[in-house]
């Protein structure tokens, strides 16, 4: 089972996101989240580093500058979306990876507290 570590830059990103409204609250993940197609339109305007903040892990031993080093996506590159926190949560649970699921946890409740 490959491990992850938290991506610091992704946290980051998302709480800029929170911080200025640009979040949808409520959306179905599997017709929100990007597909392959979604991820190499992306990648052929941005850098690998703006592709990476859109991940809440980082694979461990995978080589940077590949789809395979970012893990845990929240977001369609636009807005971040409650339930791709949520989908986070639940996944990093799920398989015990510890840090990003509390990274989730703690992203959402920074979302609830600032949209309630």
């Amino acid at each position: 089972m490959a491990s992850y570590s938290v991506n610091q830059d992704a946290i980051a990103r998302a709480r800029r996101l929170i911080d200025s409204r640009q979040y949808v609250l409520t959306s179905t993940w599997s017709e929100v989240q990007p597909t392959a197609d979604d991820e190499n339109a992306y990648l052929k305007s941005h850098s690998w580093g703006e592709y990476a903040e859109w991940h809440l892990g980082l694979t461990d031993g995978a080589n940077d500058d590949t789809k395979g080093r970012y893990a845990f996506g929240y977001g369609d590159f636009r807005r971040l979306h409650r339930i791709g926190l949520i989908a986070c949560l639940y996944r990093a649970a799920e398989w015990r990876h510890k840090e990003v699921e509390l990274a989730a946890h703690d992203l959402l409740q920074h979302l609830d507290s600032t949209t309630a």
